[in-house]
């Protein structure tokens, strides 16, 4: 079995799919290895692409099942998950109010006007800031709190709040890549173990899980490069959202601690600050397969997977490094 039935949940159709699964031997070759594979979410279609398509397929459907008029979300300046939003929320006719985090500190003037940013503002998202980038807790009561006035204006809103205090509607839609993932590697002969991906907000990392989990893949270990906080509060965030979907499936918890793998030796000094080793990836990534990656996440995620690779951790067989997107957020920083 490569697929769950996901009917009971609503969706909104947001998502190219299936994304692309490709070879990079270029790459393979340069670090020495074989069998690397791109899982090409960066091609989901919607405002550029990325793993949040999928994952809003699922905050949206359950929207617009509620009737809602005006979507809510938080993030930092170069969000990929709030620039998404704010493309869903025009595709699907919904007003979209958005909270900017300030995340990053002593970034140029581009980092704040081009990039995502940039498309926040070109989708008519309604922009407000938030002073401290490291308070999920109280940037999700500040979202609450515009809610409530807008519902005292007579909205209907709906928050996609960014801690994981609330149901990981989002991780539904990496249970389903899972399954996505094995048919196309069985179709094309690929037996591969090993998937790595950045770990942020934890939902892509643990829709994984589960859903290989839930399929009886429990064999394929998911390596989740931390890109905003520090491996063990990572771990223990997949853990928490990975059990949750699992909940939200009916399912049992299968996904144990000793499974879910978190790494942080290329966070550096923390969220959105590049790595001398993430840029050599992202270098890497361009030059070598005309890939093209970003600071903030996937350029981090990549220095991971070529760092497993070159110590001999997938054990000679095929890996997957999934492509989670953030494009934009390139032009949000100088570098080569």
């Amino acid at each position: 079995m490569t697929k769950l039935d996901l009917s009971e949940f609503p969706r909104a159709r947001l998502a190219h799919r299936p994304t692309p699964l490709e070879a990079m031997p270029n790459l393979a070759r340069a670090i020495g290895v074989e069998g690397l594979f791109v899982k090409r979410d960066d091609c989901t279609g919607l405002a550029m692409g990325g793993n949040k398509a999928r994952q809003l397929e699922f905050y949206f459907g359950d929207a617009l099942a509620r009737d809602a008029t005006v979507v809510l979300i938080t993030g930092a300046v170069q969000s990929n998950y709030v620039r998404s939003t704010a493309a869903a929320a025009a595709k699907l006719g919904l007003r979209c109010v958005v909270q900017l985090e300030d995340r990053v500190e002593g970034m140029e003037s581009e980092y704040h006007q081009s990039g995502n940013a940039l498309l926040d503002r070109l989708f008519g998202a309604e922009i407000h800031t938030y002073p401290d980038g490291e308070d999920e807790e109280g940037a999700d009561k500040e979202l609450d709190r515009m809610a409530a006035e807008l519902t005292a204006q007579g909205e209907r809103p709906y928050v996609i709040h960014l801690s994981a205090a609330y149901p990981p509607l989002g991780a539904l839609g990496y249970v389903e890549a899972a399954g996505e993932l094995l048919e196309q590697s069985s179709a094309e002969g690929i037996d591969f173990r090993s998937v790595v991906l950045a770990s942020g907000s934890a939902q892509t990392h643990a829709g994984l899980l589960a859903g290989f989990h839930a399929l009886g893949r429990h064999d394929i270990r998911v390596y989740g490069i931390c890109v905003r906080r520090r491996a063990e509060l990572q771990g223990l965030r997949v853990l928490e959202c990975a059990s949750a979907v699992e909940k939200l499936l009916g399912l049992p918890s299968r996904v144990s601690a000793d499974e879910v793998v978190t790494i942080d030796r290329h966070l550096g000094e923390g969220y959105g600050l590049e790595t001398p080793e993430s840029i050599e990836a992202i270098l890497l990534a361009a030059r070598q397969e005309g890939l093209l990656l970003d600071p903030v996440y996937t350029g981090k995620a990549l220095a991971g997977a070529v760092e497993l690779a070159r110590s001999g951790a997938f054990n000679g067989e095929p890996a997957v490094f999934l492509h989670t997107g953030g494009t934009p957020a390139l032009f949000g920083y100088r570098m080569a």
